[in-house]
C-alpha cells in the first residue's frame, strides 16, 4: 500500500515537472519567470533613468541661455525612455529561448522596434530643429519654412514606413510601380486639390501674406490669416467668424495686404459756408496745416504729400480738401488721431475763423409773382403807422 502511495506521488512530480518544463509553448516555465523579472528590471531601470538621469539633463539644459536645448530634450524624452523596453523584450526573449522558437519573426520584430524608435525620435527632433533654422526665414519666409518641415516630416514617416516594410520583406519599388496608374487616376480626380497646393507654394514663395496679416480681397474675405495650409487658407473675419478660402483663388486674386502699410491716410472733403471771406478761407486753410505740421502723429513731406487746399465750389458749399497721412498704421491709434483732428478742424473753422459748416440747402429766387395769381398781403407795420 506504501509503495502504491509513493508511486503515485512520483507520478504526481512527474507531472508538475513536466508542466514545468514544456508549461507555455514548451518554455520552461522557470525560464518564462525569469524572463519576465529580466523585462521587469529593464522597466525598473526605465523609471530609475527618466528619474534621475533625464531630470539631470533638464537641470543642465535650463542653465545655458538658449531653449532650444531644452526643446530638443523634451522632445527626445519619449522615445528614449523606449529604450528600455526594446532592450527588456530582446533580453527576457533570448533568455526564455523563444527567439529560437520565433526563428525570423523575432529578429525582425526587433528590428521593427529599434526602426520606430529612430524614426520617432528624428520625427520629435524637427520641432526643435525648426527654431535653430529661424535664419532660414529672412531668406525664404516663415510660412515656407513651416511648410518645409512639415514636407520633411512626411518624408521621414514615408522613409520610416519603407524600411519598416522592408524589413519584413515587402519590397517598396514594386509596390510604388504598381501604385503609379492608381495615383495617376486618382491625380485626374483631385486637380483642384493640387491647384490649390500650387496656388499655396505660390502664396508663401510670392510672400504676398503672412499670418497674422490683416487682408481683403474683394468680393471674397477681409480679416485676419490665421493659417496658410497646403488646400486652404484659413481667415478670421471681423466678427471672428473663420473662413477657409482656398489658395488657388488667392493666389490668382487681386489682394490689398493693410498689415503692410507704412502710414494711414486720411483724405476729407469739408465745406463751408459761402458767406465765408477769402480771408477767413485762408485762415482755415493755413490753420489747418499748420496743426498737421506741427503735430507729430503726423508724418511730413517729403516722406508722404500733404495737402490743405480750396478744391471746388459745390452745389452748397465751398470745399476743403485735407490730404495727409499718420505715422501709425495701427487702427485703434489712427482713429484718435482722427478724432482728435475733426475737433481742431472744427475749432479752427467756427471760433478761429469765424466761419461755419455748410449743410445742404437750398434758395428760391422770384422775380416777379405771375399775373394770374394774387399778390401777397402783408399786414402793416403797426409801429410804422403810428
Amino acid at each position: 500500500m506504501e509503495e502504491k502511495k509513493l508511486q503515485t506521488a512520483q507520478d504526481l512530480w512527474a507531472e508538475v515537472l513536466d508542466v514545468w518544463q514544456h508549461g507555455f509553448l514548451g518554455v520552461d516555465i522557470g525560464k518564462i519567470i525569469v524572463a519576465l523579472l529580466i523585462f521587469s528590471g529593464f522597466l525598473l531601470i526605465r523609471g530609475i533613468f527618466s528619474k534621475y538621469i533625464l531630470n539631470r539633463l533638464h537641470k543642465w539644459s535650463a542653465r545655458t541661455d538658449t531653449s532650444v536645448d531644452d526643446k530638443i530634450i523634451e522632445a527626445l524624452i519619449p522615445p528614449i525612455r523606449f529604450i528600455p523596453v526594446i532592450l527588456g523584450l530582446f533580453f527576457a526573449i533570448r533568455y526564455a529561448g523563444a527567439d529560437e522558437m520565433m526563428g525570423d519573426f523575432f529578429s525582425r520584430f526587433m528590428r521593427t522596434l529599434i526602426s520606430f524608435t529612430i524614426f520617432w525620435a528624428l520625427n520629435r527632433a524637427l520641432g526643435p530643429l525648426s527654431h535653430i533654422l529661424k535664419g532660414l526665414e529672412k531668406m525664404l519666409s516663415r510660412t515656407m519654412v513651416q511648410w518645409l518641415f512639415k514636407v520633411i516630416k512626411v518624408i521621414l514617416i514615408f522613409i520610416g514606413g519603407a524600411v519598416i516594410l522592408e524589413v519584413w520583406g515587402i519590397k517598396v519599388g514594386p509596390l510604388l510601380a504598381g501604385l503609379g496608374l492608381f495615383g495617376a487616376a486618382i491625380a485626374l480626380g483631385a486637380q483642384d486639390m493640387f491647384k490649390n497646393m500650387i496656388g499655396g507654394i505660390t502664396i508663401i514663395a510670392e510672400k504676398k501674406f503672412q499670418p497674422g496679416d490683416w487682408i481683403k480681397v474683394d468680393g471674397v474675405v477681409e480679416g485676419t490669416v490665421e493659417n496658410i495650409g497646403f488646400r486652404s487658407t484659413e481667415v478670421r473675419r471681423f466678427d471672428k467668424a473663420p473662413v477657409q478660402v482656398p489658395n488657388s483663388l488667392l493666389s490668382d486674386a487681386p489682394i490689398t495686404n493693410f498689415s503692410r502699410m507704412t502710414h494711414r491716410r486720411i483724405y476729407w472733403k469739408i465745406g463751408v459756408i459761402y458767406g465765408s471771406s477769402v480771408d477767413q478761407m485762408k485762415i482755415i486753410r493755413d490753420s489747418i496745416m499748420e496743426y498737421i505740421m506741427t503735430n507729430d502723429d503726423f508724418s511730413k513731406p517729403p516722406e508722404v504729400s500733404t495737402f490743405v487746399r480750396v478744391d471746388s465750389f459745390n452745389d452748397s458749399s465751398i470745399d476743403f480738401m485735407i490730404y495727409c497721412f499718420t505715422k501709425t498704421t495701427d487702427w485703434g491709434e489712427w482713429l484718435e488721431i482722427k478724432e482728435a483732428f475733426a475737433f481742431a478742424i472744427k475749432e479752427i473753422v467756427e471760433n478761429k475763423a469765424k466761419s461755419g459748416f455748410a449743410f445742404p440747402s437750398q434758395s428760391l429766387y422770384l422775380e416777379q409773382w405771375p399775373g394770374d395769381t394774387p399778390e401777397i398781403f402783408v399786414p402793416p407795420d403797426e409801429k410804422k403807422a403810428a
